[in-house]
């Protein structure tokens, strides 16, 4: 039974390391969400790890940028892990081939930069889909219009054999007022159309892998049942927890907000229905993070 609680403190001095998500609970999107980051300050000060984790498809670097103008205050975490330096990694590795037809928006054409950390990588090139070896997707161009539109590309790329390469596994986020598309839409169209999609981000293992180096670049060795993952999503989030045998705490008041009937805190007959919908039992939920 998934417990709800009312603040992080209740059981935070259980956990060495936190594994935390940022849309929705961190930021949303807009500015950063002061009680979030109260209580991570508060937790670090305790002695505890804050790895952020994130299904952004930016490198790191780039969103330690996004952080400071959200006003994110450094000393609320240690370390950053984002699905886009996994998904780079992979990327130089060669996993979709040397040319590639991009699928995003402009500005986050960074992620086609050289790593500088990986040795031997492959030589990218952006090719016209019709001369793609394989596909790199950070997202719809406009985040607004339904991946849907994308069906006549990605049927071209499913008749060539392309494989797509996700760079975010979301399939919305919520940006303030607004909702918008990301990668995984377009990625779980493209399965659905007999695709194949490679996953980097949460729920999928390579981020937390990735999440672990970080950690352990602070110094820290935390067995699993000393980590505790926090967000707001209950397929990539509190999924990706229990895929990786980690306690989780579920902040209903992100993308479930209305499914939870959450104002200040969900609704515990609410809470307790959707996740017997979703067949996903998080150990902890709590309307924010605070």
């Amino acid at each position: 039974m998934t417990r709800i609680i009312t603040a992080l403190s209740e059981v935070s001095d259980r956990y060495d390391a936190l594994f935390v998500d940022l849309w929705g609970c961190v930021h949303d999107g807009v500015k950063a969400l002061p009680d979030a980051v109260a209580a991570l300050q508060a937790y670090r000060a305790g002695g505890g790890a804050v790895v952020l984790v994130t299904n952004s498809p930016r490198p790191r670097a780039s969103v330690e940028i996004q952080l400071d103008g959200f006003g994110v205050a450094r000393d609320a975490w240690d370390v950053i892990a984002t699905s886009g330096d996994s998904a780079r990694a992979a990327m130089f590795r060669g996993v979709v081939g040397q040319r590639v037809f991009y699928m995003g928006e402009q500005e986050d054409t960074g992620f086609f930069e050289p790593l500088r950390i990986q040795r031997d990588p492959v030589e990218i090139t952006r090719v016209p889909l019709e001369e793609a070896e394989g596909i790199v997707c950070l997202g719809p161009e406009d985040p607004m219009e339904n991946p849907a539109i994308l069906r006549p590309q990605l049927l071209l790329a499913k008749q060539r054999g392309l494989k797509l390469l996700c760079a975010n596994p979301d399939i919305v986020v919520d940006r303030g007022a607004r909702r918008e598309w990301c990668a995984g839409a377009v990625a779980a169209l493209y399965t659905d159309m007999g695709g194949e999609s490679l996953y980097f981000g949460k729920p999928h293992p390579p981020i937390y892998d990735l999440a672990r180096r970080r950690l352990a670049s602070l110094g820290r060795d935390v067995p699993p049942e000393g980590i505790l993952c926090i967000g707001d999503g209950i397929h990539t989030d509190v999924a990706g927890a229990i895929g990786e045998d980690y306690d989780s705490l579920f902040i209903t008041g992100g993308l479930a907000a209305e499914e939870t009937r959450t104002t200040d805190q969900p609704d515990r007959d609410a809470l307790q229905a959707y996740l017997e919908k979703e067949q996903s039992f998080p150990t902890f939920a709590i309307g924010k993070l605070r």
